[in-house]
């Protein structure tokens, strides 16, 4: 049985932005570490299977968060959206987790033109998950949290 929970649409959109800018992070994580598979210096980089590997992990988990916070800023409130968007914040972050640990192993096996490059790339994941861990505070604030 469904049951329909009247969440205020105001109270959704502090978590919207902060999925959006978390979002918007991972899209430069994404685009930054897929280049390394186009340049035949970085292709085979230690690390960068096993970050990508993650990063699908919590690219999706990201997306489906923030499509979650979308429905429920307009107007939908239906507690299993709820739900999934807390689940899929969690979810993302321990992903985020094995991604954040992979990348210094990339950086410290990467040719020497390419570890500013690294570094920026560490720098954005850093910015990803700082929204993501604001947005899951701001949830838990607001009541809830996930059986994860």
């Amino acid at each position: 049985m469904y049951y329909f929970h009247p969440y205020p649409q105001e109270d959704w959109s502090s978590v919207l932005q902060l999925l959006t800018q978390s979002m918007q992070g991972e899209e430069m994580v994404c685009s930054m570490s897929s280049q390394l598979y186009h340049i035949p210096a970085t292709e085979n980089l230690e690390g960068l299977d096993q970050m990508h590997e993650q990063l699908y992990e919590s690219s999706y988990h990201r997306v489906t968060a923030l499509g979650s916070a979308k429905r429920l800023q307009s107007g939908e409130s239906h507690e299993t959206i709820v739900k999934t968007m807390v689940s899929c914040v969690d979810n993302a972050l321990l992903a985020d987790h094995e991604v954040t640990r992979w990348l210094p192993v990339m950086k410290g096996n990467a040719p020497v033109e390419f570890k500013e490059f690294i570094q920026s790339l560490i720098s954005w994941q850093e910015q990803t998950v700082q929204s993501l861990t604001k947005a899951q505070q701001q949830l838990r604030q607001m009541g809830f949290t996930s059986n994860n």
